[in-house]
């Protein structure tokens, strides 16, 4: 049976995650709706405009949905925005992130669109060499709760990726690039063919 993931659709870059998903065999539905996540095992919150995201999703009575979706065991992967969206806190307090995962997050953590880059990064779980990140206007991690696990971090030490439990969170954007291997690691993590974090 694939597994069904939903992608949020209201702002970014969704369908570029839907077209990896879909090549992994997973069963894809595009979420603008809370009732749409009735039946999903898993949910990808995209990068795109995270004030945007947020000021949409509040619109449509999102975030206790989403909540009570993580509470009822379904997996959660955001990516760059969605990384923000799930934050606990952020360091610059002028949105109100939805508290799906236990990080203090800081927006655009590496400078704006023209100071974003790329570079390669180990990261646990998955096998085969670093994985090819992309950067745009990216976050990052400044403080992880207990039980939140750093699974990719620069050379600096800087933290970029994160897991807890069936929640997952990358700075960067893994749908940009040909490697289907983040994706793969999501639909493990929903699966729950991994460790917990």
């Amino acid at each position: 049976m694939p597994l069904n993931i939903g992608v949020l659709a209201l702002q970014g870059d969704f369908q570029e995650h839907r077209a990896v998903l879909e090549k992994l065999g997973a069963h894809v539905t595009e979420v603008r709706l809370p009732h749409q996540l009735e039946g999903l095992d898993g949910l990808v919150i995209p990068g795109g405009e995270s004030t945007s995201i947020v000021k949409l999703a509040n619109r449509y009575d999102f975030p206790d949905a989403l909540r009570r979706f993580v509470d009822e065991g379904g997996a959660v992967w955001g990516t760059c925005a969605g990384m923000i969206v799930m934050a606990s806190k952020l360091v610059e307090p002028e949105l109100e992130p939805f508290s799906l995962m236990d990080i203090t997050v800081s927006r655009n953590s590496f400078g704006r669109q023209v100071d974003s880059f790329e570079t390669d990064i180990p990261m646990d779980g998955i096998e085969g060499g670093p994985v090819h990140a992309v950067f745009i206007r990216a976050p990052s991690v400044q403080e992880q709760g207990e039980g939140v696990e750093c699974i990719a971090k620069l050379d600096d030490g800087t933290p970029v990726a994160v897991r807890s439990g069936k929640l997952m969170a990358t700075a960067f954007h893994p749908e940009l690039t040909p490697d289907t291997r983040v994706h793969e690691l999501f639909l493990r993590l929903t699966a729950g063919e991994l460790s917990p974090a």
